[in-house]
């Protein structure tokens, strides 16, 4: 029969928003284990642009909203980490683009001068030509506008490596996960058979929380899944390139992220509203098709006679909004012994963490600096979708 383990804190899901979580709570000194009934990141985190959003894409419309200042913060505090002296040392992280760029084709350029130079996001964004465009638009039949925000692109197989680390003994492999109750409170969680007691427990776990909560028997916080439908493109013709196009609506026409393969090519990875209500409608086939029209009307120049194509459906899993909006921070719910949560956004997992310190601090939970964990079962790595699908 396995041990049982006490611990401050028990967290259970390991996307990057769990594993930054543990991570800042091993820093400062509390005892944690982190559970993963799959892979690591292997859920909505591997299959993230690895944008971190300083919320200019959420001002098209030329208005600053809570979404653009709730997350204005995070690209210092991420850039911070990944130079080794922010909350995290997330020095070696492979940071895939210094800056995320705003590409308006030709048609639109005259209108997003006067947005642009608007106080809305004056200081967020540089206008770049030449040489500073990104390589992919360095061509000369290329006629738009490019201006470049201040956001970092992260590897996110790189961080999420970074990030179990950090977590040295605290990860456990766990598929069978049931409440551990004392006269009638939740004082921990059995995992495949073994006790874990805590302080508190965090469901992390994004789309799989509502199981989770479901296995507890409770109903609330409740969930809601904005479904993507994205699009996966490798050719040897393609370039770098990390930019929303704009199509002058409120969303970008197309968001373009760019990821190395292992066999040394280039994945394009296509987001934005391409992907999103008429593409989660679309079977991969329709889907595909559309990508490559709209691929073929704004970058005319790049040869993809020979790119190979994939789709990829991803489920955002949040905090239920009224008429299924997109939430602006990161979540946190408490009931007792139990903290429910969703970061919302990747750029927004400092927020998560911040949320759930607060709460422990609040409830007068400090630090033990535990003994430490011996020969737990760990969880793989999740695999980016990019390598199962064009291999």
């Amino acid at each position: 029969m396995p041990s049982v383990i006490s611990t401050d804190v028990l967290i259970v899901g390991a996307g990057v928003a769990g594993l930054w979580l543990n991570a800042r709570l091993r820093r400062l000194g509390y005892s944690t284990v982190l559970v993963e009934s799959a892979s690591l990141g292997g859920g909505q985190s591997v299959k993230s642009q690895g944008i971190i959003h300083g919320g200019a894409k959420y001002a098209l419309h030329g208005a600053l909203t809570g979404a653009s200042e709730a997350i204005a913060d995070m690209p210092r505090r991420w850039r911070e980490a990944l130079g080794g002296d922010g909350e995290l040392d997330l020095s070696g992280v492979r940071l895939l683009s210094e800056a995320h760029y705003l590409w308006s084709p030709g048609t639109l350029a005259g209108n997003l001068t006067s947005f642009f130079a608007s106080k809305a996001v004056r200081g967020r964004v540089d206008q770049v030509k030449g040489e500073q465009l990104p390589p992919a638009l360095q061509d000369k039949r290329f006629k738009g506008k490019v201006y470049r925000l201040a956001e970092l692109v992260v590897d996110v197989p790189s961080l999420i490596e970074r990030l179990a680390e950090l977590a040295g003994d605290s990860l456990l492999a766990g598929q069978h996960i049931e409440p551990l109750r004392e006269a009638g409170e939740l004082v921990g969680l059995k995992v495949d058979g073994r006790e874990i007691r805590a302080q508190r427990i965090v469901l992390s776990a994004g789309a799989g929380t509502a199981d989770l909560l479901a296995a507890l028997g409770l109903d609330q916080p409740a969930m809601q899944r904005r479904p993507l439908h994205m699009v996966l493109v490798k050719g040897p013709s393609l370039k770098p390139l990390y930019a929303h196009c704009l199509g002058g609506g409120p969303k970008p026409r197309i968001t373009v992220t760019t990821h190395p393969a292992a066999d040394g090519q280039w994945v394009w990875y296509l987001g934005g509203d391409i992907a999103e209500a008429d593409g989660v409608a679309r079977e991969p086939a329709a889907q595909i098709a559309t990508a490559q029209k709209e691929l073929g009307q704004l970058l005319p120049w790049v040869d993809l006679t020979t790119a190979q194509w994939a789709t990829l459906r991803v489920d955002r899993a949040e905090p239920l909004q009224s008429g299924l909006t997109r939430p602006d921070n990161a979540f946190l719910a408490e009931q007792d012994r139990l903290l429910v949560g969703w970061p919302t956004k990747l750029a927004l997992a400092p927020d998560f963490s911040d949320r759930v310190i607060a709460a422990l601090q609040q409830s007068g939970i400090t630090p033990s600096h535990p003994a430490p964990l011996l020969d737990l079962p760990k969880p793989p790595m999740g695999v980016p979708a990019w390598e199962q699908l064009l291999p």
